[in-house]
């Protein structure tokens, strides 16, 4: 073996030894072991919309689309049609069932070609590419075609595709501080070498060093933009976002977007669409997207990358040999989600923004240093001036909120790299998408932290 390959292969045992079990689920998974309020993962437990219930229903159970001819003179919206077409084939299995041992003999018989519940083209269904399409073109005026658009398994898998699709082995990829950690991990399993830029506190805000972030692009191949920001709530202005345009563009950069709390931007705060808001950025942008957060839907793994024409073909073949495809009845709901009225989008922001100034304001109380957040569900809170986890690493605050308190969260040295340790274990994410009944709880115990002082 030559010394480059024995290098080589030292490089890469040393990325993937680093990359481990998510944190955040461990903390979901001792919070269900210790009976603690979870407001430590990021998916809300409350119920998608009845509608995309009742299409994913349709399509497991029947297999085939909703045939337009089915809607009758007095059914007036798709939700009728969906329950019509639901009830008929229930009353025709409880029909079946005194006859046959299972009662659904008649039912699958019924249906001449299950097609819902089989495998739809890779990239996805073409309707569903065609309604994205149309979804951009709603709420941000944007024409993408559905060729440049694919269907996937999650953002997770549209993130971790785009980052195969422009990054190479040894490519340096800058990821901005603190961050989800599924961004350096991920370039760590592709080989990448993440840089870090950290976010600070400035005047009751989030911000990044200019300096900081010219100096890291100048030999980068690649930035991860996630805005609103898990897990500060910053939602990047557009004056910071010409900026790293004008960086991107001087240093033929490509951009990478995670976007999935798009709707949930808070007071003036808005969310701007890179390739819209910036044309010059089309060809080097790949803008990943998931229905899981604004759905409440995080179990259905429906996900989309919009990606330039030119790398079309690389990121499908990409995709293709991660994941095939994404589950196909999800895909068919999806195409109500998409459908969902305008109004139900902006109650997201309106929704969240209440449920984190109840939680923000109990945090206040009991000595928690909060940022209020411009966007997306989380706190992420200092907790020096909290008595009782002032002396204690991240963690150790962490587990002493799931053990003594009752309320798991995540430790802050969760979402940096490289950072000293005063920096690293100064904070905790809260996650504030729960149900207000869990919030309520959560707040309870949160005010024994006064008793413990």
């Amino acid at each position: 073996m030559t010394s480059s390959s024995s290098r080589m292969n030292e490089t890469n045992e040393a990325s993937t030894a680093t990359v481990k079990e998510s944190t955040i689920r461990m903390m979901t998974r001792l919070a269900q072991e210790h009976n603690a309020v979870n407001l430590s993962q990021g998916f809300p437990n409350e119920a998608p919309p009845m509608l995309l219930k009742l299409a994913l229903a349709h399509a497991v159970l029947s297999g085939r689309p909703l045939d337009h001819c089915e809607q009758s003179s007095c059914i007036t919206t798709e939700e009728e049609s969906l329950i019509k077409s639901l009830t008929d084939l229930l009353e025709t299995t409880t029909a079946a069932s005194t006859t046959d041992d299972t009662g659904f003999t008649s039912l699958l018989t019924s249906t001449p070609s299950d097609v819902l519940n089989q495998y739809s083209p890779p990239m996805g269904r073409p309707d569903l590419r065609s309604s994205i399409s149309e979804y951009y073109q709603r709420f941000y005026d944007y024409h993408v075609s559905p060729d440049d658009i694919t269907v996937t398994l999650g953002a997770t898998e549209a993130f971790a595709s785009a980052l195969r699709t422009v990054g190479r082995p040894g490519d340096k990829c800058v990821v901005l501080q603190p961050f989800h950690e599924l961004y350096p991990s991920q370039c760590k399993i592709f080989y990448l070498e993440p840089v870090f830029v950290t976010l600070r506190e400035e005047w009751n805000c989030w911000k990044y060093n200019p300096q900081e972030l010219e100096d890291a692009m100048r030999h980068a191949r690649i930035l991860i933009l996630n805005s609103p920001h898990n897990p500060t709530g910053k939602v990047f202005s557009r004056e910071e976002l010409q900026h790293i345009v004008q960086l991107c563009t001087r240093y033929d950069v490509f951009l990478i977007t995670d976007e999935i709390y798009e709707h949930m931007c808070f007071d003036q705060h808005q969310h701007y669409l890179i390739p819209k808001e910036f044309p010059e950025m089309k060809s080097r942008t790949l803008v990943c997207n998931s229905i899981g957060k604004s759905a409440s839907a995080t179990g259905w793994r429906l996900g989309w990358c919009l990606h330039p024409s030119h790398l079309s073909d690389t990121y499908r073949g990409i995709h293709d040999q991660l994941a095939v495809m994404s589950p196909h009845p999800m895909q068919y709901a999806t195409l109500s989600y998409l459908k969902l009225p305008t109004t139900y989008f902006d109650g997201l922001a309106a929704k969240y923004q209440q449920r984190i100034h109840t939680l923000s304001d109990a945090l206040l109380v009991a000595g928690f240093q909060v940022i209020v957040p411009q966007g997306a569900y989380y706190l992420f809170v200092g907790y020096r001036n909290v008595p009782a986890l002032a002396g204690m690493t991240s963690m150790e605050a962490a587990m002493y909120m799931l053990k003594t308190i009752g309320v798991a969260c995540v430790p802050g040295d969760n979402f940096f790299g490289k950072l000293s340790g005063e920096t690293k274990n100064k904070y905790l994410r809260f996650a504030a998408c729960r149900s207000n009944e869990d919030l309520a709880e959560a707040i309870k115990r949160i005010a024994k932290l006064s008793v413990h002082k």
